[in-house]
């Protein structure tokens, strides 16, 4: 059995990821958006005094937080192929395949992953390219590429719980659009928590989004919070939780 789902969630994925393939343009596109936070944004705060980013650049600062929203933008629309496939009446064939409702949505998760990893690592080439000064170390960027997987499959789940909850797809779009603004804006990603007021760091706290950020800034700067295990943490309870609400909606939505 376990074999079995396993096989299934790799199947998936591996049909997720092959969009990468047939239209590989997209994810370069889509890499133009975080580069000119990088390079217009990030040049431009850069000679703003007295801003609190633990003592490096802020050009290099907001690396990670910019990594983290190239994710966020790619994962959080995943679910519309949910939507799709239900449309095209593929959904009803694959549920009366012998598999778990679980494999389907971790798979497609995964596959959201792998995609947005790509797109990750053209962000870090961009980075080394220009010398944003980052703690270049195998770990690091190992790490890195694993953490970002990780919060895109939340991402994912999360986009997915979304679809199985609306009925069309303007809807999808028009959730995803008033989600995604609110997340990345309410996080540790272009700014610390200190210089948050007290009821903004409350809703960072409640966000995964700054625990990614959190651990991806102590990987690359090695500034921030020394508790890379609990952030961790976080962020794998919390796509469990996702991954486990969009399986239990997933089929309601389709029969």
């Amino acid at each position: 059995m376990a074999s079995r789902y396993a096989a299934t969630v790799g199947a998936i994925a591996g049909a997720e990821v092959q969009r990468i393939r047939r239209e590989p343009s997209v994810l370069f596109t889509r890499a133009a958006q975080p580069l000119l936070w990088l390079l217009v944004f990030g040049a431009a705060m850069s000679q703003v005094r007295n801003l609190s980013t633990d003592g490096v650049r802020y050009q290099a600062f907001i690396v990670p937080g910019v990594l983290a929203q190239s994710v966020l933008f790619i994962a959080i629309f995943s679910g519309l192929s949910i939507i799709w496939e239900r449309d095209l009446g593929i959904t009803q064939r694959i549920l009366v395949a012998p598999v778990f409702r679980s494999a389907i949505i971790l798979g497609k998760a995964l596959g959201a992953g792998l995609r947005a990893l790509v797109q990750v690592i053209v962000v870090l080439v961009v980075v080394a390219a220009v010398r944003i000064p980052l703690r270049w170390s195998v770990l690091g960027v190992v790490g890195t590429l694993a953490v970002t997987v990780l919060g895109a499959m939340l991402l994912s789940a999360v986009s997915m719980v979304i679809a199985s909850a609306v009925r069309g797809r303007e809807q999808f779009m028009g959730v995803g659009q008033l989600v995604t603004l609110p997340l990345f804006f309410a996080s540790n990603a272009l700014y610390p928590l200190s210089i948050m007021p007290t009821w903004l760091q409350v809703v960072a706290r409640a966000n995964p989004l700054t625990y990614e950020v959190e651990i991806l800034r102590r990987l690359l700067l090695d500034v921030g919070p020394s508790r890379i295990v609990v952030d961790l943490g976080v962020l794998v309870a919390a796509t469990v939780v996702a991954v486990a609400l969009a399986s239990r909606l997933y089929p309601r939505r389709v029969m």
